[in-house]
């Protein structure tokens, strides 16, 4: 055959087939010459090799580290974070009439879902308040909700209100006997304790008298309950703050500001 008559993809297939020939050929010649060179010369080849491969692998990136996976945070570190989200939260109550130079009325939670503040019954609360928030500034209230032992005031539609963390309002049924408690009481001092007991209608804590309407909430800084004014540790359960806040039954006052859902 005539290599003039071949297609080019036979060329490229006669290239594959000499150079493979020719490789194999040069690799037994060469293997066969080794076993006939002297010592120091196989020696030498060797070396040669090694230095190379080594040279190579050094030259070659390296595999990045894994990163290192975040450590977890400590327990410390929860409750500094929960206290701090509670406190956040935390208002004071004063009169329309007297404003807020005048000692407060009470303390009480904000909650940013519904913008509502939620305090517990202590004496007799007037059906307009101001609330001062713990960035410092204050908005005008409306009793909006009452009954079971708190009291939710509602903001106008237009009121500007500040930006804090928004706790969930945990059941009693999901709170566990031992869970830590955790709280900022009314004169501004932190408390730990745990949840020691739960019933249908309350729930009982280890902590100490905090102050009436001052939250508790757990290490995810949500809502467990807020204080009563009858008994230390005494809470009025997240379930009744829910509850009322979803009722469409108002205060008797027409002058109340219904929470947003």
């Amino acid at each position: 055959m005539n290599i003039e008559e071949l297609s080019k993809s036979q060329l490229i297939l006669l290239t594959i087939l000499v150079n493979f020939v020719t490789s194999v050929a040069t690799g037994i010649i060469t293997v066969s010459l080794l076993d006939q060179a002297p010592p120091f010369v196989t020696q030498t080849v060797n070396r040669v090799v090694e230095h190379t491969i080594e040279t190579v692998t050094q030259a070659a990136p390296a595999q990045p580290a894994a990163a290192a996976s975040a450590p977890a945070p400590s327990n410390q570190d929860l409750v500094t974070a929960a206290i701090g989200a509670d406190a956040a939260r935390m208002v004071a109550l004063y009169s329309t009439t007297a404003g807020t130079s005048t000692p407060a009325l009470a303390v009480g939670t904000y909650l940013p879902a519904a913008e509502a503040v939620v305090t517990a019954v202590k004496d007799s609360l007037p059906a307009q308040i101001v609330v001062r928030f713990a960035d410092g500034s204050s908005v005008p209230a409306s009793l909006s909700r009452e009954g079971d032992g708190i009291v939710i005031y509602g903001f106008a539609n237009d009121a500007k209100l500040p930006k804090t963390s928004v706790p969930r309002l945990i059941p009693a049924a999901s709170l566990k006997l031992g869970e830590t408690a955790l709280a900022v009481g009314a004169d501004g001092a932190a408390s730990t304790g745990i949840v020691s007991r739960v019933d249908s209608k309350n729930v009982y804590t280890t902590l100490p008298d905090i102050g009436a309407g001052s939250a508790v909430v757990d290490l995810s800084g949500n809502l467990i309950g807020v204080a009563q004014n009858a008994t230390p540790g005494l809470l009025v359960p997240a379930d009744t703050i829910t509850k009322l806040l979803t009722s469409t039954t108002t205060a008797p006052l027409g002058t109340s500001t219904a929470p947003r859902a």
